[in-house]
């Protein structure tokens, strides 16, 4: 673009639409500026539809999904928004502080524990059938993130309640179903409990055009690898920072299981700034009958 041409379209406004369409682009289908990844996109009300593919574990990787701890929470330094080195299998400082706040007896400990614990994502490769929303989308393969309700509805396929329902792989190419991504607002926060698989079918007839797809596929285990993490020490220096180095953090204490449903660590700022406290979920009071249990 020549200068003549950038004052031209200056003069026109045509720049600010760009960059409007740009930003509404990656609000809409993007996470952390990662164009891999996918995003179901709802209108005003929360609600949303779309009809997803989940896809076979990657080239070289044994697994079709990673699970990810994270934690996002603001104290009077900030905001702590960091992957939690229980993903590893290693002590984190928030879950041990958080077990220390549960065990010192007190409801506003409790309370601090809740708002801080950590948040289960898993992360799969998808194709996407059918996305009203954003067609474009249609036909490509994405990364996919999600919360527990919605892998409780794979485990649930895979394992399913009843006899007389058939057990299905739904990370198959073949003997797998696409599944109807539904999503609703309930009080104050998005549920996919509608959300559901379709019969079991091919995603595609052709070998050569599913193999194609299954190179698209990005490596899932970038997201756990150590270089993902920081150490066990800048992780306990950024939470004594947010939370006014008033605290100190015992290392001989047990994780606490924290797993929560809320959304990208993006929404839940979004949530704190804007939500008002609403009751209880049920993923959550599993959490706390975790915290009960480690307090006896």
């Amino acid at each position: 673009m020549s200068f003549a041409n950038l004052k031209k379209q200056s003069k026109l406004g045509s720049l600010t639409q760009k960059l409007v369409k740009e930003v509404e682009k990656m609000n809409n289908n993007g996470t952390s500026g990662d164009d891999r990844l996918w995003k179901l996109e709802c209108d005003k009300s929360g609600n949303g539809y779309a009809v997803i593919r989940f896809l076979p574990a990657p080239d070289k990787e044994d697994l079709p999904f990673v699970k990810l701890y994270s934690h996002a929470f603001q104290g009077p330094g900030g905001w702590y928004i960091e992957n939690s080195l229980t993903t590893l299998g290693q002590k984190d400082p928030v879950s041990e502080y958080n077990t220390q706040l549960w065990n010192n007896g007190t409801d506003a400990g409790k309370d601090a524990a809740r708002r801080q614990k950590r948040k289960l994502t898993y992360i799969s490769n998808i194709y996407v059938v059918k996305d009203p929303a954003n067609p474009e989308n249609e036909g490509k393969v994405f990364l996919y993130k999600y919360g527990k309700k919605i892998f409780d509805k794979l485990t649930a396929a895979m394992q399913p309640e009843f006899e007389d329902e058939e057990a299905i792989d739904p990370f198959d190419f073949w003997q797998g179903a696409n599944f109807k991504l539904k999503a609703k607002n309930v009080a104050g926060y998005r549920n996919y409990d509608s959300s559901e698989f379709t019969a079991v079918t091919p995603l595609l007839d052709d070998d050569d055009a599913l193999e194609g797809l299954w190179k698209k596929e990005s490596s899932l285990q970038e997201f756990v690898a150590a270089d993902q993490f920081k150490s066990y020490e800048d992780l306990k220096k950024r939470l004594g920072y947010v939370l006014g180095n008033k605290t100190t953090v015992r290392e001989d204490v047990e994780t606490v299981d924290e797993d929560d449903d809320r959304g990208s660590a993006e929404q839940l700022v979004t949530a704190a700034i804007t939500s008002k406290p609403s009751p209880v979920e049920d993923d959550e009071d599993d959490a706390l009958s975790y915290f009960a249990k480690l307090a006896e």
